[in-house]
């Protein structure tokens, strides 16, 4: 059986190791020129299941006009006169209630969860290295309200017996000890040990020579131009290479997935949020992070890569072109500044920008939809390289005819 994936970031290329894995005849197609070029390429680094939460909660949208105003503030929204935008935020504040955010935060957990189980277990069977680390993640609380707002979070993390640390300013300096010459910074935290650390771009590129040696085709600087269907079936991609013909097809193409989709009839509610990354060498290993710590005021991770330290966070949403923004950095440069100031040198510092593919509800979308061919992997958000191999075996499992490990009935497009 032949397998047409569309999309060379983490989401694609780990979907198609493990169809190659199942004997599956796999292709993928990008108009990148190599993998993990796009939003994949530089993003915050975490493999956080513990952290896996929706954007849409209570209290969000007082939250967000105050973030606006403030010029560190992680949200900045650019009104655009696309239609879809407006739709997506639209949902997405029906979605900040409490009882809708236990409900998305459990279904993201869940993925998340099976997600880094599956890493584990091929990281085992390849002997993968990609900067990884295994020492949690830390949610840094700067002010009480904070910390006693986490009963919601600890209630979901109980459920599915994910371990879970309650940490006082202490504890936090105990497990991130570069933090010690600025305790008075914060209050206290959330810890996380089980959540993990790597770079996704290294991932994916080393995971794709192990699915090239398998036998995967990867077709680079290849644009699709449209999927076309005939009697309830997709029959082929064309592209401006010509056409690609498969037996069953999985779009995995991020943010550009409902631009593709829309002219078939299937309108999905992803949209993209800009994200920002900066990557600063390390001058000073004692006071550098170990893991991630999230820095909850701004919405900012500070994570340990090798020898690097990526900072990535805040959120712009408008249109899908992709622009390095000075002013989106202060927030990168402030958190850092604040909490690791002689840990890296930010004047030798990567600044860059990827567009994150976003549900307004939060959980991704995966399963089949509409044709019986098609199948989505897609809207992960900030949590693509946390989902990845969760995500990708549930695609394998579900094109093979197989039920997945996990429930995964809802996330499918169906939820809409």
């Amino acid at each position: 059986m032949k397998v047409l994936v569309l999309g060379a970031g983490v989401i694609g290329v780990t979907t198609a190791y493990y169809l190659s894995k199942r004997g599956f005849e796999v292709t993928v197609i990008d108009r990148q020129p190599g993998p993990a070029l796009e939003t994949s390429f530089a993003n915050a680094g975490e493999v956080s299941p513990g952290y896996a939460s929706p954007w849409a909660g209570p209290g969000v949208p007082l939250k967000a006009v105050r973030w606006m105003l403030d010029k560190y503030g992680p949200l900045v929204v650019r009104p655009s006169a696309n239609p879809a935008m407006w739709r997506w935020m639209l949902q997405m504040l029906r979605n900040c209630t409490a009882a809708r955010y236990r409900v998305n935060k459990a279904r993201m957990v869940g993925i998340a969860e099976y997600s880094r189980d599956c890493l584990r277990t091929l990281r085992a069977e390849t002997g993968l290295s990609y900067d990884e680390r295994s020492r949690g993640t830390l949610q840094l609380f700067r002010k009480q309200s904070q910390l006693d707002a986490i009963g919601g979070d600890v209630e979901v993390l109980t459920q599915y017996n994910v371990p879970y640390e309650i940490l006082d300013r202490d504890g936090c300096v105990r497990v991130e000890p570069g933090l010690a010459p600025e305790r008075e910074r914060f209050v206290g935290g959330l810890r996380l040990p089980d959540d993990e650390t790597g770079d996704c771009y290294l991932f994916t590129q080393r995971l794709e020579q192990i699915a090239a040696d398998r036998g995967v085709r990867f077709v680079y600087a290849t644009t699709i131009r449209s999927i076309e269907a005939v009697d309830g079936r997709i029959a082929q991609i064309m592209t401006d290479h010509g056409a690609f013909v498969a037996d069953a097809y999985v779009v995995s193409l991020g943010s550009f997935s409902p631009l593709m989709l829309r002219p078939l009839g299937i309108d999905i509610p992803v949209y993209p949020v800009k994200g920002y990354s900066l990557t600063v060498p390390i001058i000073d290993n004692s006071v550098a992070p170990e893991s991630t710590i999230m820095d909850e005021t701004y919405k900012v991770a500070i994570t340990r890569l090798g020898d690097r330290i990526r900072v990535g966070g805040t959120a712009e949403l408008g249109d899908y072109v992709v622009r390095l923004r000075a002013s989106r950095r202060r927030a990168l440069d402030r958190s850092l500044g604040d909490l690791f100031p002689k840990a890296g040198d930010p004047s030798r510092a990567t600044f860059w920008s990827g567009l994150r593919p976003m549900t307004p509800d939060g959980p991704p979308i995966i399963g089949r939809a509409r044709f019986d061919n098609l199948y989505l992997n897609t809207g992960h958000g900030t949590l693509g390289w946390t989902m990845a191999c969760g995500a990708a075996r549930v695609i394998c499992d579900q094109i093979a005819g197989v039920k997945p490990a996990i429930p995964v009935e809802e996330l499918s497009i169906e939820r809409y």
